[in-house]
């Protein structure tokens, strides 16, 4: 978050008025100016409710891998639209990172169900579920 915040504030400390017009900064710019407020692409700020967890080992690490691969994603898409090589390197690292990340996960993942019962095809958890 730290990177990508300063990245936004780099990149928009020294627009003119005009310049946040063209861009359809404007409307962000009434609200934060050129403060970092999380939210999605698609305006929605951010929050905690769109972080899933339910306290089982395995939905909650499959949950954890849709959520790399969906930044990893997002990523992408970032990279995609930019043109400015210090957006990207910084991007590019973030998205190194990501695939990292789901590795372990699913490292994880694997080890969880391994540990379980061998018998268990829904991997749910035996101590619950008897």
């Amino acid at each position: 978050m730290e990177m990508v915040g300063t990245i936004v504030h780099q990149l928009t400390r020294n627009l003119s008025e005009e310049q946040i017009k063209t861009a359809g900064f404007d409307t962000y710019f009434v609200d934060h100016t050129t403060g970092v407020y999380p939210q999605f692409a698609s305006g929605t700020p951010w929050t905690a409710a769109t972080m899933q967890v339910t306290g089982d080992t395995i939905a909650d690490l499959t949950e954890d891998l849709a959520a790399e691969q969906k930044a990893r994603v997002t990523y992408d898409n970032i990279l995609r639209l930019s043109d400015d090589p210090d957006v990207s390197d910084v991007i590019k690292f973030l998205r190194a990172r990501e695939i990292v990340h789901f590795q372990r996960f699913g490292e994880g993942l694997r080890l969880a169900k391994e540990r379980m019962n061998q018998k268990n095809v829904y991997f749910t958890n035996p101590a619950f579920d008897k």
